[in-house]
């Protein structure tokens, strides 16, 4: 019998973590009794006077923003890392084993509007988000103490999100976090013995055959990865192989924006809903060395699994044994190419307002 990707439950190798996910495409058909979100109506305000990351407001550390009109970045109140912390090793028989862990926390402002998200910005409002995010990466991975620096952005309650103000966190440490050193090993064993980077080779499968593709430009590319946990997760590679955001070109950066737009746009399209994510880069470490195994890439994590009601837990066997999924990444990379690049709000706010 001929092994069926979207019939025969199977599993399938992630290169860049060197684990395994368990793909089940037939439970889809299975009647959902689980729980259900309650949808909130998205009646946001351009301005929230209580709102600690609007413009002139205070924070809550008690600062005053400043009345910014574009991009805005400033300290975390409540930073999870303090620059002071002691790198002291703490060992007992191997068993009970810890570390200090000194780094840097930010808070990025995509915008001094309360309302917006990426997918609702113009690519000349995300063009200068991409440019601050590559001189964030410039300025604290030139720190002697920082050798990684992870962007990323919660978007939604549902991710955890405290604000719905439109902004992203970036945490500079001094060590790799377990993702980021899964992935160096990963790719420096691929480029040792291939002599050339994993996901440029990944990517070039993917442009041939097209089955995960949902949209792509002359600088970057969106898939769903063929070892897509998540419902509709997504990797964004760019197309020439730059090993972090410091190398893109302008033309290159304006890609990066626009294909933010169009895939948040997408998202939030899907089911019809301010769609909930977590997204951060990956990007070459910053401890000096020149890294060639290294490939700029974001990774997308949604949680909705059937609507804007229903998400997916990781749960039971996905934290006893392997991560999960129903749908396959096939059929999911269908369903975001099916959707308009046209925002959903914008077709209804016509509408109303005819």
């Amino acid at each position: 019998m001929t092994l069926n990707f979207q019939e025969h439950p199977h599993r399938r190798f992630n290169p860049l973590t060197r684990e395994w996910v368990l793909v089940s495409p037939h439970r889809t058909r299975r009647p959902w009794q689980g729980q259900v979100e309650t949808s909130h109506p998205e009646t946001v305000s351009q301005y929230d006077p209580e709102c600690y990351m609007c413009p002139g407001n205070a924070r809550a550390g008690g600062q005053l923003n400043p009345h910014y009109r574009g991009t805005y970045t400033f300290t975390n109140d409540f930073s999870a890392l303090r620059s002071e912390a002691p790198q002291q090793v703490h060992n007992e028989h191997d068993l009970i084993v810890a570390q200090g862990e000194s780094g840097i926390c930010r808070v990025v402002c995509f915008s001094p509007r309360h309302d917006l998200t990426l997918s609702r910005m113009d690519v000349t409002d995300v063009r200068p988000i991409v440019d601050l995010w590559a001189a964030q990466y410039a300025e604290l991975g030139a720190l002697p103490s920082i050798n990684w620096v992870q962007i990323f952005e919660n978007r939604g309650a549902m991710m955890g999100a405290s604000n719905p103000h439109p902004h992203c966190q970036i945490w500079a440490t001094h060590n790799l976090p377990n993702e980021a050193a899964k992935e160096q090993g990963s790719l420096s064993a691929y480029h040792k013995t291939h002599g050339r980077p994993l996901l440029g080779d990944y990517l070039a499968l993917e442009l041939e055959s097209r089955q995960r593709l949902v949209c792509e430009d002359q600088h970057f590319a969106v898939v769903v990865p063929f070892w897509a946990v998540w419902p509709f997760e997504t990797l964004v590679i760019s197309k020439r192989p730059v090993t972090a955001l410091d190398e893109l070109t302008s033309q290159e950066r304006d890609g990066l924006a626009a294909t933010l737009g169009r895939l948040t746009t997408r998202y939030d399209n899907l089911f019809e809903t301010a769609f909930p994510y977590s997204m951060g880069f990956h990007q070459r470490p910053t401890d000096g060395k020149p890294h060639p195994e290294w490939h700029l890439h974001l990774h997308f994590y949604p949680p909705l699994l059937r609507s804007a009601t229903i998400r997916k837990f990781m749960v039971g066997y996905e934290m006893l044994g392997m991560p999960q999924r129903d749908i396959s990444p096939e059929s999911a990379a269908e369903k975001l190419r099916g959707v308009s690049e046209k925002h959903y709000r914008n077709a209804w706010r016509r509408d109303t307002e005819a």
